[in-house]
């Protein structure tokens, strides 16, 4: 049954996919909280780990929150998704049994270009953030370790999945912050984003091996 799960919740992911330009309605948040509950759950059903399954729960309460709009919804869908990956870090740390600093000798490279990556964002993000400028940093500063633990997972999906969900956050914060209502890439990067981030999850999701009946 999981693997039938995780289909449906790719599907609902490709039917909200051109609902990432309307303007937020009951149907579109619901739409969008659906792909994720379906991967929680097909988690579940697979047997996977508790820090797994409760890390994509949070990640649907984060995109419910994200498909509305005023500052205190950002702030929550902000928060859910910041728990998401220390729940992620813990995931990988009790799967790989290394802490994420051990990815500077596992991976030298990639984690220093992570960590690279952080401080660039600190420098072209966080000073356009206004008021969520330390909600902002302490964001970049839990994804940052997610990406490092998840380069000392036993299998390179894991890692994949994590830089495309850095990917996705990357081009939400470029639209947020760094780009006018007048762009005209304003809707269509939502595409980019929403697609990056499926694929991510579903690669975290699935980073220990395919989904089982458990």
């Amino acid at each position: 049954m999981a693997p039938y799960l995780a289909w449906v919740g790719i599907l609902a992911a490709m039917i909200y996919l051109p609902m990432t330009e309307d303007r937020p309605n009951p149907v579109r948040t619901v739409v969008k909280t659906l792909p994720l509950l379906f991967f929680a759950y097909a988690a579940w059903a697979s047997g996977r780990e508790a820090f797994l399954i409760a890390g994509l729960v949070l990640s649907a309460f984060g995109d419910f929150a994200l498909s509305r709009v005023g500052q205190k919804s950002f702030l929550f869908g902000l928060a859910s998704f910041a728990l998401a990956h220390v729940l992620y870090t813990l995931h990988f740390i009790q799967i790989s049994g290394a802490m994420p600093w051990e990815s500077f000798v596992i991976n030298p490279p990639m984690a220093i270009f992570l960590v690279a990556f952080g401080i660039l964002a600190e420098v072209w993000l966080v000073p356009y953030a206004g008021p969520l400028r330390l909600a902002v940093r302490i964001y970049l500063v839990l994804i940052t370790l997610m990406g490092l633990a998840a380069l000392s997972m036993p299998i390179g999906l894991a890692f994949v999945g994590a830089a495309f969900f850095i990917a996705s956050d990357t081009l939400l914060a470029l639209q947020m912050f760094r780009m006018s209502d007048e762009n005209p890439l304003m809707g269509r990067i939502g595409w980019s984003i929403w697609i990056s981030y499926i694929a991510g999850q579903a690669m975290i999701m699935t980073a220990v091996g395919p989904l089982s009946n458990g």
